[in-house]
This record gives structure tokens, sequence and C-alpha cells, in this order.
């Protein structure tokens, strides 16, 4: 198997992303320039985190329209997993492979700290190595992290238990208190409706190893890896 990591003006946690498929899995990946028109062959697309285009407009506004984002749809469409990471979920929001949109932190301010979040089903490539309810710490770096969707969206989502994430207390309690940034729900991370695209606001990629301070975000990665081997 083989996985592309995107690659934009302004990304930085590129480097992460691809750290983790090379060093931590052990599996052939490779870097993917924003103006690619093809994905080089790859089973899997990561859009890392970062300020893509310096988020001129708006997170992810620009990025949309790269070449690589169209290879990427025609990619989801025909199946293939994409995982997006903070600006990528906010990309793939922007570029229409995930419902909703990312909005300024309730706050105003910039967060980043170790959160806790709440496995909302492991029926998905990218939780089946998690358990329903199981609760992760992985940390966030955001200023818009804030989603948002509608009324009918999000009974959408929940119907068809396309929300995988929920920020939460360590216990695993839904509270306003456990929501950094002020997300509809305490919604950190949802599906397409294939169940093949993920987006989340948490970085899986800052927390594959144990020196980092957690290594709950390997699991992502894992369960990816055993979706990929099983098909």
């Amino acid at each position: 198997m083989k996985f592309g990591v995107l690659v934009f003006p302004g990304s930085n946690c590129d480097h992460d992303t691809y750290n983790v498929i090379a060093e931590v899995a052990h599996q052939p990946v490779t870097f993917l320039w924003h103006d690619e028109e093809k994905l080089d062959g790859v089973d899997a697309v990561l859009v890392p985190g970062g300020f893509a285009y310096g988020d001129y407009l708006r997170t992810g506004a620009i990025a949309r329209f790269s070449p690589v984002m169209q290879a990427v749809k025609r990619f989801a469409e025909g199946g293939g997993l994409v995982l997006g990471i903070c600006n990528g979920f906010q990309i793939l929001t922007e570029a229409g492979l995930l419902p909703g949109a990312l909005m300024r932190n309730a706050g105003l301010k910039y967060i980043c700290k170790q959160v806790h979040l709440r496995t909302e089903t492991a029926d998905s490539p990218f939780t089946n190595q998690l358990r329903k309810g199981e609760v992760l710490q992985i940390p966030i770096g955001h200023m818009e992290g804030n989603y948002f969707c509608s009324a009918e969206e999000l009974r959408r989502l929940e119907a068809e238990d396309r929300i995988v994430f929920r920020y939460s207390t360590p216990a695993g309690e839904i509270t306003p208190e456990a929501n950094p940034n002020g997300s509809l729900s305490n919604i950190a991370g949802i599906l397409n409706e294939k169940r093949n695209v993920l987006g989340m606001m948490p970085h899986p990629d800052r927390s594959s190893e144990d020196l980092l301070g957690s290594a709950d975000g390997w699991k992502i990665f894992a369960s990816m890896i055993s979706a990929l081997a099983a098909h």
C-alpha cells in the first residue's frame, strides 16, 4: 500500500504526517505537490495541517482550486481513503468533500493544547481499531476549528453515524467545558456519506509516538492500514 501526503505552500505538518507513515507505520509514502494533476498511484491521501496558501480569504478557500485537489475529488469519488487533519479538514469542507464549515474559535484565540476525544463510531476505515466510546488524548492547534453545519445536516450526520469524534472530558462526558472551540455538538471529526473521507481538527500526526506525550493518534493510521490491507 502507498500513502500520499499533500503539500501546499504554507503546509507545516506535512513532514509530521509523512514521518508517521514512513517511520512508525513503515509503509511507502510520497509527497504530492499542490500543482500535481495525478496522485502517483497512491492508495490513501493525507491532507495535512498548516496554512495552505497562507489561509488568505479564509482557511482552505484557495487550496480547494489547486490541481491536486481536483485529483483528490476524483480519488474520493472512486472510493479512495482521504484523511484531512486540521487545515486538511478545512480544505475538505471548502472543496465540498465534507459538509459544513470551520469558523473562528468561539474565544477568537488560537488554541494549542491536548484535548480528549470520544470515539462515536468504530464503523469506518479510520476507526476500526477503536471501540465506540473509547477516549483518546490528541492535541489541537488551530484558530478556525469551530465546526458548524445546518440543523438538517446535523440530523443527517447523527442519523447516518457519521460523527466520528466529539470533544469530551477524560471520562468521556460530552460537556460545554470540554469543547475547546465552540464546535456544534462538540464535533471534532466527521465522515462523508461513503465513509471513505474523514476530516478532523485534532492532530493524530502529533500523537502517534509515546515521546510526543500520547500515541493515541496512531490508532487512526493503524485503522487505515488495516482497512487497506483488507481491501
